[in-house]
Order: C-alpha cells, then sequence, then structure tokens
C-alpha cells in the first residue's frame, strides 16, 4: 500500500477536530478521468467537513491524484495487474476458475478491510462498478455500512450479459444503499428491496452559465454541436447522417464533433472520418477531439446534439448545455427523459433515427426563438434540480441517515 499523499499528521488532527463527523471512505478502481471520477472529485471539494470527513482510495495512479490532491486525505491501495485487467466481460464462472486472479482478488479485499478497520471508515462509497464489488466485499468483512453509486446501466444493451447477472445478485446482498444517476440507472439493477435513490450528477453553475452570444441568432453560420467520448454507442455516425440530411437545405451551418476515442476505438473514429469525406461532408462536418474547456465550447453551440444508441445513464453533458442555455436535441432513452422535458427543454428523438434527428435540428434552426425559449427553459430546470450543491446535499444526507442507523444498532 503506498503511503497516504500528504501529511498524516495533519490528517489525523483533522480526524479529531470532526470527530462529530460520518468518516466515509470514498474508493475507485481508477485514477483515470472518466466522468464518474470528476464527479467525486467535485463532489468531496464540496462537502462540508462538519458533517463529512471524506478520505480517498485508489487502486491506481493517475491523473485523478491531481486533482484531489491537497482537497482530502488521499491514499492508494494499488490493484493487482491481473485484478485490474480483469475485463467485464469475464465475469463470471470463468474468471474464477483462474486461481491466480481469484488468491489476488482475496488477498487485495482483505487489505481493503484491514485500511477500513485502521482508518476508522464509518461508510464506504463505492465510485465505480469494479470498486462496488470490491469495496462491498471488503466492508462486509470489516462490519461497514456500504453506498455503491451506480453510473452504469444494468443492463444487456449496456454491459455484458454475465455482468449483469452477477452485479444484480450482489447488489441484493452487498450494498447498504444504492445511488444511481438516475431512476432508470436504479431501476436496472432490480434491487428488490434494498434502500436506494436517484440522484443526479449535478452541474457546476459557476462554469457552465449563460454567455449571450447575438453571433448565434445573428450570423448565418451556426454550430450543431455533440461533445461526448468517441465511441459507436455514443451515437456519431447518426449525427453526421443528420448532418448529410440536413446539408442542402441548411449549407452555413456547422456540425462540430467534440472528443476523443479511448480504450481502443480509434478504429470507430477513423470509420467516421472516412464517411464524412465520401459523404462529401467535410466541409461542414469537424473533428475538434478532446476539449479541457467544455463550458467555452459549448457556448459557442447554437444547440447541443445527443445522439446515443443506447439508453444513457444520465447525459452529463446535456445538462451541462442545459445549463448555458442551449437547447437540446437527445435520443429518448435510459436517463435521458428525466433530464430532458420534450417539447419544453428539448426535443427528444427515437435512438438510431437520423431522419428524426434532422426533423428536430432544422426545427429548432428555423425557429431561434424557439431554440432560445427551450435554453431559457432548460437554464431554469438545471436551477431548480441539477446542481452541485443540491447533489452534495443529497449524498450528505445519505451519509448521515446511515450513520444514524450504525449508531441506532
Amino acid at each position: 500500500m503506498d503511503a497516504p499523499v500528504g501529511n498524516f499528521e495533519t490528517q489525523k488532527q483533522g480526524r479529531a477536530m470532526s470527530n462529530r463527523s460520518v468518516r466515509v471512505l470514498l474508493y475507485d478502481h481508477t485514477a483515470e478521468l472518466g466522468g464518474g471520477e470528476i464527479a467525486l472529485v467535485e463532489l468531496v471539494r464540496r462537502l462540508d467537513r462538519t458533517r463529512v470527513d471524506p478520505v480517498v482510495l485508489l487502486a491506481s495512479h493517475g491523473p485523478l491524484d491531481d486533482l484531489l490532491e491537497g482537497a482530502v486525505p488521499l491514499y492508494h491501495l494499488l490493484m493487482p495487474r491481473e485484478v485490474s485487467e480483469a475485463r467485464r466481460a469475464a465475469i463470471g464462472r470463468a474468471s474464477f476458475q483462474n486461481v491466480t486472479v481469484l488468491l489476488s482478488l482475496v488477498r487485495y479485499i482483505r487489505l481493503l478491510a484491514k485500511f477500513v478497520k485502521r482508518h476508522e471508515i464509518d461508510i464506504i462509497h463505492t465510485n465505480s462498478l469494479k470498486a462496488s464489488i470490491l469495496g462491498g466485499i471488503a466492508g462486509r468483512l470489516a462490519g461497514k455500512k456500504v453506498i455503491w453509486h451506480l453510473r452504469d446501466r444494468i443492463a444487456d444493451d449496456y454491459l455484458p450479459p454475465r455482468m449483469v447477472f452477477v452485479v444484480r445478485k450482489l447488489g441484493r446482498w452487498l450494498p447498504d444503499f444504492v445511488v444511481g444517476n438516475s431512476r432508470a440507472t436504479v431501476a436496472t439493477l432490480d434491487l428488490r428491496g434494498t434502500p436506494s435513490a436517484a440522484v443526479p450528477s449535478g452541474v457546476d453553475v459557476s462554469k457552465f452559465h449563460p454567455a449571450p452570444d447575438p453571433e448565434l441568432t445573428e450570423s448565418p453560420r451556426r454550430i450543431v454541436g455533440l461533445v461526448g467520448r468517441i465511441c459507436p454507442w455514443k451515437g456519431q455516425h447518426v449525427f453526421i447522417e443528420a448532418a448529410g440530411l440536413l446539408r442542402k437545405e441548411w449549407p452555413n451551418v456547422q456540425f462540430q464533433i467534440v472528443g476523443g476515442a479511448l480504450f481502443g476505438e480509434q478504429a470507430y473514429e477513423a470509420e467516421l472520418r472516412e464517411k464524412v469525406l465520401s459523404a462529401g461532408l467535410e466541409d461542414v462536418v469537424s473533428f475538434s477531439g478532446f476539449q479541457s474547456d467544455v463550458p467555452s465550447i459549448i457556448r459557442r453551440f447554437y444547440m447541443l446534439v445527443h445522439a446515443s444508441t443506447v439508453g444513457e445513464p444520465f447525459g452529463q453533458v446535456i445538462v451541462q448545455a442545459m445549463a448555458t442555455a442551449k437547447p437540446v436535441v437527445a435520443t429518448n432513452g435510459g436517463g435521458v427523459p428525466e433530464t430532458v422535458v420534450d417539447g419544453e427543454t428539448g426535443i427528444l428523438v427515437p435512438m438510431g433515427n437520423a431522419s428524426a434527428m434532422a426533423e428536430a435540428i432544422a426545427k429548432l434552426l428555423e425557429s431561434p426563438s424557439l431554440a432560445a425559449q427551450m435554453g431559457h427553459a432548460g437554464y431554469e430546470r438545471v436551477i431548480e434540480r441539477f446542481t452541485l450543491s443540491q447533489t452534495t446535499e443529497s449524498i450528505t444526507k445519505i451519509y448521515e441517515q446511515l450513520a444514524q442507523k450504525e449508531v441506532a444498532a
């Protein structure tokens, strides 16, 4: 186990000063910067230290370390390579026939349980699917409360069927409470009695906020943007098809794809670029790659398009666009209908339907006043339901609820 990041004596003093707060271990198997990891950073930065005493434990090193260092006591319990490299599709009988992997799992979970006891943890809050399984078992061994935070839909169209079966079974036994980023996500786990709540991943309204730009309505050159990791289920190919359908009527509209390919999906990006060239769309469809300043990117859009071909668990970029008062055209599945009110804050279209997507985009292009009206309604909906302060308060109340049950027991 790595030494803690930061000064250990300072950490102990902080615990003594906040002995009435709930000591929570936030555990994640990765230190890469995915949506869940960014959400973890936003949460720990905002937790009220008079109510919650957070500690973060990561199973690997990565860019997440830099974002957390100095904000919270940070530790590492490095996961054995054979465990960290286990893929989702390997969950089930075949993986457990591998004695080496099984023994490594057992040793790692025992070390995790010891960490929990040594650091006087009250609640384990797991932040990823792999962390939920490992942290859940360790929590049981240590006799501590466990919260699963799900950001993935546990369904066959999103995960391997064997993985779905295992996670659903464990979800009825390991966690004391399940948090999902949408009601749709929670429903896929089929909990059958385990307490749960849908807590949307809030948006930072100090970063994502409306910035009036007259060029968006006065200039004939408008940007219709899609933001997200480039991969087949995110539907960039459907977006390109919609652009092709709109090009003749809207030659001055630009269709911008923002995001990069990860996890071996570069071949799909190459297919997308070839699709643009073969359709003669290179003058209207552009690829911007990964962009760190997402607020500025979205503010330049006339509207945001979400094109996922399977149900999105939540759709963080949709909320970010709404926070900047942009209308949204989004595919109707997963948790998206909980965010976008069809006909009020945007337009929902069937998944994988380029014609319907093009029709919805055209409707908003034809009526800047309607686009502005939907954008304003989206902003109001974010302020009402989807801010980071609301997310933090909801999570804090769950911590306190579980801690009170622990005291009562």
